[in-house]
Parts: structure tokens; sequence; C-alpha cells
């Protein structure tokens, strides 16, 4: 063989070599951006009626480079690099929303029909509020003062406000009305103290519970269903959505995020520790849906005696609904959820939770906190840390509030008889402009 073949054969052979190393190096990374724009697509469309999915892609680096398209059938999205690459499927599954998988997954029954019937905010027309004031706390929450693109950055599209029990106000950006459902991220975390309430009050659940999974044969035989709720499990975790961690592990690259999570190792002893983990609130869900309704049981528990009918919350392949993060539900269901809790678990004259779990959810872990998490309580975040001392004074003491990533927020004012739900699409979430906008409603509504 020539000299110049033999050595532009070995080049191509090194040049394929480095583009093999380079791609097996990046597709954890690539798994994450695709993953999370085949599910986006497909939920964004199927569960919200929305055709711009494209506008809810947080900015990064792939975004030039990402194919998305429905399947062939059209009953979900697929999303590769430059259509060749890091290929991830999100399947539509009726009645659960989209679930990233390869193939599609088996049916896991029918999901429980759920009316409006119960929730006496949904067939109320578009209530902007008739007080100026009300009418000028709303403008500031969707940022009215500021030029074009801090607008635009801000990204408000929702904001409900029920006082003493009753709509009072809402706007909606263009776009979006009362009937889009929108994600809320981690708020789904305060719907599974919720959801593990319910379970509580029919006696299928206790909060010491533990010896939880069969393979927990070791320290982790001694985490409980508390210490899950509350992220003092000492699980290892890592909630960074960087390369290769596990929450975008768990989130983009497990059929079984339950599984997953579990296999982790204790980082603490169960309790000692407070570290934020989107894993703790998904094999909770894991354990207490088990044979429980599974896929179903959120809506069989909590949006069909709630009457939240748009609500959805979506699960892995196995079926196990992912309470951490994957609740979608309009403004008002949103604010829907912050009244049940107000009301101390009561709806329509009937008590879905045992007396006092709010009060008990909301109280701040008195533990050691990871830095960032003061006022984490069981599944909700108070305005109070575990001395007492308060962490936003612009905020009533006695305000909680459900948070979920790009600014989702269902703050709750038990003094004020309050409760306001903001969804939006914030990446770098404003919370003092969250904050303030809460305060100025409070005023005006005084």
């Amino acid at each position: 063989m020539p000299r110049k073949r033999t050595i532009a054969l070995l080049s191509v052979v090194i040049l394929g070599a480095g583009v093999a190393a380079a791609y097996i190096y990046a597709r954890p990374l690539l798994i994450t951006g695709t993953g999370y724009a085949a599910h986006n697509a497909c939920a964004v469309e199927s569960i919200a009626g929305r055709t711009d999915p494209e506008t809810d892609l947080p900015a990064n680096p792939l975004v030039p480079v990402l194919r998305v398209s429905t399947t062939p059938d059209s009953d979900g999205a697929r999303a590769s690099i430059l259509g060749v690459a890091a290929s991830q499927t999100a399947w539509q599954i009726p009645g659960f929303g989209c679930t990233l998988a390869p193939d599609r997954p088996d049916a896991w029954g029918e999901a429980t029909a759920v009316s409006t019937e119960a929730n006496p905010y949904a067939a109320l027309p578009l209530t902007p509020g008739d007080d100026e004031a009300v009418t000028d706390a709303l403008a500031h929450g969707f940022g009215d003062d500021l030029g074009e693109e801090d607008r635009q950055a801000l990204g408000t599209r929702g904001i409900v406000v029920l006082k003493g029990g009753e709509l009072v106000a809402e706007r909606y950006a263009e776009g979006f009305d009362r009937a889009t459902a929108q994600l809320g991220w981690s708020m789904s975390k305060s719907v599974t103290d919720l959801l593990v309430g319910r379970y509580v009050a029919q006696g299928e659940v206790s909060l010491d519970d533990d010896h939880l999974r069969e393979e927990w044969t070791d320290a982790r035989a001694g985490i409980t269903v508390r210490h899950l709720l509350q992220m003092t499990s000492g699980l290892e975790w890592d909630e960074t959505y960087d390369l290769g961690t596990p929450i975008t592990q768990m989130l983009y690259a497990e059929p079984d995020m339950g599984a997953y999570v579990a296999s982790q190792d204790l980082a603490h002893a169960p309790g000692e520790y407070l570290q934020y983990s989107s894993g703790s609130t998904t094999v909770l869900c894991d354990i207490v849906t088990e044979g429980r309704g599974g896929a179903d049981a959120p809506r069989r528990e909590l949006f069909a005696p709630l009457g939240l009918a748009s609500a959805v919350m979506e699960a892995d392949a196995t079926g196990t609904p992912v309470c951490s993060s994957y609740m979608w539900a309009t403004p008002r269901e949103w604010a829907s959820i912050g009244q049940l809790a107000l009301q101390d678990g009561e709806w329509n004259g009937e008590r879905l939770l045992p007396e006092g779990w709010i009060a008990q959810s909301t109280l701040p872990v008195d533990t050691e906190v990871e830095p960032g998490s003061d006022g984490y309580a069981t599944g909700w975040w108070a305005n109070t840390r575990a001395d007492g001392t308060v962490i936003d004074p612009a905020l009533p003491a006695d305000a909680f509030r459900a948070s979920g990533h790009d600014g989702q927020w269902v703050l709750v004012v038990p003094s004020e008889d309050l409760v306001m739900a903001r969804l939006g699409f914030t990446p770098e979430a404003d919370d003092k402009r969250l904050s303030s906008t809460a305060a100025l409603l409070i005023d005006a509504l005084r």
C-alpha cells in the first residue's frame, strides 16, 4: 500500500476513533438535551394544547443541532442531534401525559375519569379583578413596568388569586388562558405530600414506615416515608442539571426511575442531613403507589376529588408517577391545590387529609440543612427557618409555598386567607419579583 494512502487511512481511523470517543463522553449530555426536547414537545402539544414547544426550551448550545419531530403515528415526539445521534422518543399515554422510552410502554390500565364538577373555580368566567390596586399588582407580576427584553425574560404566563376561597383576580399572557395546563416542575413535590396524606388518612401508610425496599437490607432499611418527604433520607444525590449527574440520569436515561434512585448509596445517616433531592420524591412515589394504582394514583386520590380535569402527573416507563417534577395543571387548578392546603385538607365539606396535616407538613425541617434549602418542610417551603427566623420579610411569617423550576409558585398565606398561583417560563427565576407581586396583592386585598 502506498505510503500516502496508508497515512490517509490511519488519519481517517484516528479521526473516527476521536469522534467516537468524543460522542461516548458527551452522550449523557446529549441524551439530556434530546430527552428534554422530546418530552417537552410531546407534553406541550398533547397536554397543554400548544404548538410552540420550542419556546419552552432553555437556552443551551444544543438547540441549533436539535431535530424534533412527531412519531410516525403522531402519538409522541422524537428528538435527536442532527437526526442521527442520541435519539430519544417520548410517547403519549392517554391520561398520563408523555413518557420517555425506546419503545411505547405497555398500557397501565384506564385512567380514572375526572370531572370539573367538584371544582368551584373551573367554570367561572375570566375574573381580572375590579380593583385598581389589584390590577396594578397583576401588572407588576407580568412585568408591565419592564422593557420588552426584561419582560420576556420574566416570562409570566398566568397568575390566579383566591381570597376567602373566592376567585378574585387572574391574568394570562398572550397564547395562554384559564384552560392552558402548565408544568409545575417541583411544585409536584408539594402535591406528593398531599398524596401521601391521602394514604395516611386511609390507614394505608404511616410517616414512620421503614424497610421500604426489598434491596434496602443495609442502613438504608432505616429510611422512612418521612425522611423521603423531608429530603433527609441520606441517599447520595446531586440535583445539578449537568453531565452525568443523578438528576439528569434519572429523568432522561432511566426507564425505572424509582429503582435507579433506590440503588444509590447512603451519603448520610437517615434523618441527619437535608439535601434537596428529586430522587427522594420519585422513589417515594414508587413505594407508596405500588399496588395502589401506580400511574393512576394521583388521578384517583387527588385530581378526581378536587375536580382537576386538566391535571396530569406523568409517569416513567414502568408506570411510576414522576412525582418530583412532572405534574401539569391549569393555574386555577394549581391555585386549587393551594386552597386545599389552606383549608387543611377539606374540600366540599369532605376531609381528604388527616386533621392538622398541613400544619405539620409546613413546619421547617429541624436538622442540618444544605445551603439554599432553608425553610424546606415536608414537600413545601415555609417562610421561617427551624429557629423561627423569617426568610422573606416581604411576606407574612406564616406564608408557605410550593415552588418549581422556571419560577412556578403556589403561595399560601393563612393569616390573609389568600392563595396566589404564578406560572411561567423563567429559567432565571426572579423570586424577588414573585414575592413583591404577592406582597402587593396582599396589600391590595386587605
